[in-house]
């Protein structure tokens, strides 16, 4: 990761803490400024990273074009951008591929790598989209999101049971009618 500055985020972090009548030098919070910087290089190793070359060669198919091909349940977290707080939840990518297949595998390297920086759901959504469409040579892409929000679930509303869905199409996938049949297939229930 590129401009990662560990003392800086350490120093910071203990300024946060004495801002918030703290002491960090205190057993306990002693390793705490060394503790978030460890998962801020985690949280935003994607950064500089492009999520296109995580799809790696695809592989040519014999016969021609395939068939959709869907992954379900794709565990995910990012940051949100606005408060700093996780968010954490599920990507499902549906695919129509041109001449080629990429391993699916690949599919949460893609989505790792562009969570991990940060983000708001919506365009990580389009991001992922973007990058198939664009870096797979898919002649269609459905990407949904389905995330709880740090900053709906823990502070301001404190709605622990709300989600926010997202969705992007492209290609032959953006169809409406091919658009709600995978929607179907995936079970999300997302309109």
């Amino acid at each position: 990761m590129t401009g990662f500055d560990r003392a800086r985020i350490e120093a910071a972090v203990a300024e946060i803490l004495a801002a918030v009548g703290e002491d960090p030098s205190r057993p306990g919070l002693s390793a705490t400024p060394s503790r978030v910087a460890d998962a801020y290089a985690e949280f935003f190793a994607g950064l500089g990273r492009d999520a296109e070359a995580e799809l790696g060669e695809p592989v040519p198919l014999e016969q021609g074009q395939a068939e959709t091909v869907i992954l379900r349940e794709i565990s995910f977290r990012s940051v949100c951008e606005h408060h700093l707080l996780p968010f954490i939840g599920v990507a499902h990518v549906a695919y129509l591929p041109g001449e080629a297949v990429i391993g699916l595998g690949r599919i949460p390297r893609v989505i790792d790598t562009l969570a991990a920086r940060p983000q708001v759901q919506e365009r990580l959504t389009e991001q992922i989209a973007d990058t198939f469409e664009a870096g797979a040579g898919a002649r269609g892409v459905l990407v949904v999101l389905s995330a709880e929000h740090g900053c709906v679930t823990a502070r301001g509303p404190r709605q622990v049971a709300a989600t926010t869905v997202t969705l992007a199409a492209r290609g032959e996938f953006a169809e409406p009618a091919a658009r709600a049949e995978l929607i179907a297939l995936i079970g999300c229930g997302a309109a």
